[in-house]
């Protein structure tokens, strides 16, 4: 096997962040591991989803969101996975790509945006702060098993993942439960972010446990500055599609051209809208240094009145009630009457104007609505950032998303054929068909776990290398304190099915395995202990044993897998600290 095929192979076991920036493949391969596998399959059968099939398109996208938000929270502790070092991760790419291009488009390797994260500590932010500036956190991406298996975490009560798990899971049940067509579904990855943005009416974005609509991404509140974020201020790396992905620093391309146009088209609009007196408002909400500059009039009591817009926004965080929909009159009602003024105040502007402006000139073009503002903002000479309003403004109603080029040499693939009305079985047949012909359909067994139909080598390398808690935590001790501390763990595996195996450190983090994958997390443990002999591991008949220097361990397990591996000693780059 080449180095390149092996890497691959392996990291489709691990899953971190890194991974797959090098290896694209391994992003929608995640996808279709969560759509092979029972468990959101399993959530059709649920009361919440009870007819959802015969409801419109924003009830299905809102259930599943609402469903998500109960059972899923996001998790960014970096020592659930552990920690490596940029030298051992640089070592490991350096074939495939190099230092300066990492540090161009990822956040662990020099990168901080161009603009948000440029003004923070970006180390500080991540909590990498602690530890010395070569460390850095493997951040893998959980499986949707790994995701349910957080509540076994003492301080979980629901199942728990970082963004890349969220946004493949995302995916996965947008097809199974809401029933979208996968090619209507696109994952799009950030230096610092991945989220998935689906094609359909004016475009939903999801946002790790959220969705954010078109109208909802300008609406000027906390949650949408937070999902706008990543698309604002970093550009584009990843865009990975049923039909492909497209990469900002390879190029080859094996997404459909046709399907990345369609997508290009969609997001540009969905991220531009019209200068409107609601779109207006809502990025006033977002900045508050304007704040000072306004006021509105309102008939009270028969008398035309003026209130402060800070006094408006005030009252609208604690009410359901805001200044630019029918509920504007309720929203007055909520308001102190000693807020009102009889007069108004010559040193701020009267929004009515810019109101009955918008409201009559919907067509005007941007440059006209512009020109009429600053005819009026000339009115406000006390407020120094009035000359910076529209050009703020301009940004906040047309984000130009940094995608990779379209300059590529686009390859095609044989497709991989799965529409939304197939059983579990077809789409896991239909899967199968494809993997000699499909590479994202060969990786998408390797990240299911499927250890039935992929070969070892890969596993083993994973499970040697990249097991870091399992291996930190089991280091000093001995080799038969190591077999009665795995033999006490709960005999539960997170992989339901007898032909899928969880890795020593998901076994470790959520204290539960089969003997077949506490024999492999002796395995992570022995070899990284810098023992020159070879660990033998075999199984069959639900015993699985593992022969080392002379000595035997065995463990009972259900997993169907006959195995007969002799697994060598590993150089120390290799190991996992």
């Amino acid at each position: 096997m080449s180095n390149e095929k092996l890497e691959k192979q392996s990291s489709a076991f691990t899953l971190s962040d890194m991974e797959i920036f090098i290896f694209p493949d391994l992003f929608y391969a995640l996808v279709l591991a969560n759509i092979m596998s029972p468990e959101i399959w399993k959530w059709r059968d649920d009361p919440w989803f009870k007819d959802i099939e015969k409801k419109s398109f924003s009830y299905k996208i809102n259930r599943v969101k609402q469903y998500i938000m109960d059972h899923y929270t996001f998790n960014l502790d970096l020592e659930t996975w552990g920690l490596t070092t940029k030298e051992r991760e640089l070592a490991r790419f350096s074939e495939f790509i190099t230092a300066d291009a990492l540090a161009q488009s990822n956040a662990l390797f020099g990168y901080e945006g161009d603009k948000y994260y440029f003004s923070i500590d970006i180390r500080k932010h991540f909590g990498l702060d602690k530890y010395t500036s070569d460390i850095i956190p493997y951040w893998k991406t959980e499986t949707v098993e790994a995701m349910n298996a957080f509540c076994h975490k003492p301080n979980y009560a629901t199942g728990a993942g970082e963004c890349v798990s969220l946004a493949t899971m995302y995916a996965a049940a947008m097809f199974i439960v809401a029933k979208i067509p996968l090619e209507k579904i696109f994952l799009i990855a950030t230096p610092l972010h991945s989220q998935n943005f689906i094609t359909e009416k004016d475009g939903i974005i999801t946002n790790n446990r959220r969705i954010v609509t078109k109208s909802m991404w300008y609406n000027g509140t906390m949650l949408s500055a937070k999902a706008r974020r990543a698309i604002e201020n970093e550009k584009i790396t990843i865009v990975s599609h049923i039909s492909g992905h497209i990469h900002t620093f390879y190029d080859e391309a094996t997404i459909s051209p046709e399907a990345y146009q369609t997508f290009s088209k969609s997001l540009n609009d969905y991220l531009h809208t019209n200068l409107t007196f609601e779109t207006f408002v809502n990025f006033l909400r977002t900045e508050q240094q304007y704040w000072s500059c306004f006021q509105y009039e309102y008939i009270r009591n028969g008398k035309p009145c003026y209130v402060e817009l800070c006094k408006i926004f005030e009252y609208e965080r604690h009410s359901k009630n805001t200044l630019t929909n029918a509920s504007r009159d309720a929203l007055f009602a909520e308001i102190g009457g000693e807020e009102f003024r009889l007069t108004r105040r010559t040193d701020r502007l009267i929004m009515n104007i810019f109101e009955q402006y918008l409201n009559e000139n919907l067509q005007a073009s941007f440059d006209e609505k512009r020109r009429f503002f600053e005819q009026h903002i000339l009115e406000c000479p006390n407020c120094p950032q009035m000359e910076k309003l529209f050009d703020a403004l301009h940004a906040f109603l047309n984000i130009e998303p940094r995608l990779p080029s379209n300059v590529k040499t686009f390859v095609k693939t044989e497709p991989i054929e799965i529409s939304e009305q197939l059983s579990r079985e077809e789409v896991i047949a239909e899967i199968e068909q494809k993997t000699s012909i499909n590479e994202v359909a060969q990786l998408a067994l390797f990240a299911a776990r499927r250890m039935d139909l992929v070969d070892w080598q890969p596993f083993v390398k994973a499970v040697v290398e990249r097991n870091p808690v399992c291996v930190d935590a089991l280091k000093d001790l001995s080799i038969y304190e190591i077999y009665d501390v795995l033999k006490k763990l709960s005999s539960e595996s997170i992989y339901d099915e007898p032909n899928r195996l969880a890795m020593p450190d998901e076994v470790w983090n959520f204290q539960v395995g089969d003997g077949l994958e506490k024999a492999f997390a002796m395995v992570a443990a022995i070899i990284n202990k810098d023992s020159k002999n070879t660990v033998k591991l075999t199984c069959s008949k639900n015993l699985a044993k593992l022969k080392f220097d002379g000595k035997t361990f065995e463990f009972l397990t259900s997993k169907n897998l006959d195995i007969n591996l002799n697994i060598p000693f590993f150089q120390s780059k290799c190991k996992c600290c």
